[in-house]
């Protein structure tokens, strides 16, 4: 047993009283009276250093620590879809019918429902040989997602039972007769460790693009399924927003969203929006994919880190079923302010800002469990890991942001300046990068993203049209949007009227392409989604009024100097802003025939 000798907010410190205990590092841990759930995170010289996920208010010296022999751990079983957690895997939901208003200290409800009745479907049968990840079953978990079970870490040998019909999570399901001629229970309740990243065969190169509905992610800075993505932005600039929107409309079977330390009333929104949502592939709610885990501002500052680790093994757990997942951390820079205040009063040696010198290795190790591969089961699955990030300021030198920076494939930069003209997503097009952009450019050529197949707002399948022109439309707007920042520097020196009309219709389109393609307003129930062929269709629409103004001015050359302001008069404008209000890529093209034939 130990005994508490010292309470600093939620670092304990506790000493060896019994010779025969030994804690392990990070054992998770029982601490005080109340019970208190914590984890021993350093043991040295009969004392024990634990950070307790909970708050610490009463906790006395004295008091007894009762070792759990486990490490933190997570509970893996059906019921995990359209449930809401916090940072430990506390069911919320229950705890309020025992603790409303406030949650109690020491409350350890099962993470999961014990009573609940599933139908398992078994898959194999008596006889088969299984190892350890072989699907042997599904339950329904939701209408249309399967919960399949598979065989636990350390188990494998011949079915020689298996049941089917109504069980509940802790009933034998099956038995499994391994190589020492041992009988294993099988059930559809798993436990795992968190910090432990689940196994698998191998890691696979990302083949499939992670449509996310935002234009300006689908068409300049793709992402693939299974990759790494940082979106770092000062307060206010829509971070939250804009992983809600990705959460909402990504091409991902399964969305694990992990609120890290970011303010209350946003999760609250969270779970008041998604269950009214409808999700566009299948009609049904968004919820029924989605797996919540709160561990709000107001929440203790400790099990910010664990939820965050919560998260991606429920990701990776999903993603051991074949299924395509994206866990959305908000915010990393929250869990690491976590370990630098443990770390501070570890009295650990700071690093930059404060911050423990093992901070990138942590956000490394974080974002490597990421990525597509082939399961132990035979099938190919993903994680796609997006976190935000909130720099004090907006200063991306600050080292959480270099940190993801280093270890992260795609980059989405917040830009405060374009939030502040209501320009959202307020990605900043400038800053911003993919390293994705080779193989993204294949697969649209090639039109093989079978699983980033286009969705229309009535949940039907579009036929895949895409373009070798859409590669070379997506080029030319950034070198649009590159060259308007030049002119915009040259019309300060010499004014509008000082340009020749091919630098007039630069500025004319670019500000198309920001305002009219990039823009997106996600409370309009047409415009919140874009389709890939929309997408498709919208940029080839301003892009041909492009080439073919650009040919006229080369036929009139500098005859007519109103010639571009003539064009873009109040009705082209009213016109290409109402453009994405249409709900159809054929609307958008009807459009573009129309625009074209006046800009002749």
């Amino acid at each position: 047993m130990l005994k508490v000798t010292k309470v600093s907010g939620p670092l304990v410190s506790a000493k060896i009283t019994d010779k025969n205990d030994k804690p392990k590092f990070l054992e998770t841990v029982y601490v005080g009276d109340d019970r208190l759930m914590g984890e021993i995170i350093s043991i040295e010289d009969g004392e024990c250093k634990i950070q307790v996920y909970e708050e610490t208010s009463g906790l006395t010296v004295g008091q007894e620590v009762e070792l759990k022999g486990e490490l933190l751990s997570v509970e893996l079983a059906p019921g995990l879809l359209s449930n809401m957690f916090d940072g430990i895997q506390r069911p919320l939901e229950a705890i309020d019918k025992v603790s409303p208003v406030f949650m109690g200290a020491g409350i350890h409800l099962p993470s999961l429902d014990r009573e609940k009745k599933w139908n398992f479907q078994p898959h194999a049968k008596k006889g088969d040989k299984v190892v350890s990840g072989s699907k042997i079953g599904f339950v329904q978990e939701t209408k249309n997602y399967k919960h399949w079970i598979m065989i636990p870490k350390g188990v494998s040998g011949e079915i020689v039972e298996i049941k089917k019909g109504e069980f509940n999570i802790v009933d034998v399901i099956a038995k499994v007769k391994n190589s020492e001629g041992e009988s294993v229970e099988i059930r559809m309740l798993q436990k795992w460790p968190v910090k432990v990243a689940r196994s698998y065969q191998k890691k696979l190169t990302p083949k499939k693009i992670f449509l996310t509905g935002q234009r300006v992610i689908d068409t300049m800075f793709p992402i693939m399924l299974g990759g790494p993505v940082a979106t770092p932005g000062p307060f206010g600039a829509g971070k939250t927003f804009t992983q809600q929107q990705i959460a909402k409309w990504g091409n991902a079977q399964i969305v694990v969203y992990v609120g890290c330390g970011e303010r209350g009333n946003e999760m609250t929104e969270m779970v008041k929006l998604f269950p009214t949502l409808k999700d566009p592939r299948t009609g049904e709610p968004l919820m029924d994919r989605t797996v919540l885990i709160a561990n709000t501002s107001n929440m203790p500052i400790a099990a910010r880190e664990a939820s965050i680790y919560t998260g991606v093994t429920i990701a990776e757990y999903y993603r051991d079923m074949g299924y395509d997942v994206v866990m959305m951390a908000d915010s990393t820079s929250r869990w690491a302010e976590s370990m630098r205040e443990i770390s501070a009063r570890m009295e650990e040696m700071p690093s930059e800002e404060g911050y423990p010198a093992y901070l990138s290795s942590r956000i490394a190790a974080f974002y490597e469990r990421a990525g597509v591969v082939a399961t132990n089961g035979g099938d190919e699955g993903s994680v796609t890991l997006i976190g935000t990030v909130s720099p004090a300021g907006g200063d991306f030198s600050e080292p959480v942001t270099q940190a993801s920076l280093k270890n992260t494939q795609v980059f989405l930069a917040l830009d405060e300046k374009l939030a502040a003209k209501r320009h959202y997503p307020s990605i900043n097009w400038t800053t911003s990068y993919s390293l994705y952009e080779d193989l993204y450019e294949d697969l649209v050529v090639s039109g093989e993203f079978n699983s980033g197949a286009s969705v229309d707002m009535n949940g039907k399948s579009d036929k895949e049209t895409v373009h070798k022109d859409f590669i070379e439309n997506r080029g030319l707007a950034k070198r649009l949007l590159s060259e308007e920042d030049e002119l915009l520097e040259l019309v300060k020196l010499v004014g509008m009227d000082g340009l020749d009309n091919r630098k007039r219709l630069v500025l004319e389109i670019a500000k198309s392409i920001r305002e009219d393609f990039l823009q997106q307003n996600g409370f309009d129930e047409v415009d919140t989604y874009c389709s890939f062929d929309k997408c498709e269709a919208m940029l080839n629409l301003i892009l041909s009024l492009y080439n073919n103004i650009d040919r006229l001015i080369q036929q009139k050359g500098d005859d007519d100097d109103d010639l571009v302001a003539k064009i873009f008069d109040s009705g082209m404008r009213k016109s290409l802003s109402d453009m994405k209000y249409l709900k159809t890529p054929a609307e958008v093209d009807k459009l573009k025939k129309d625009l074209v034939a006046k800009a002749r």
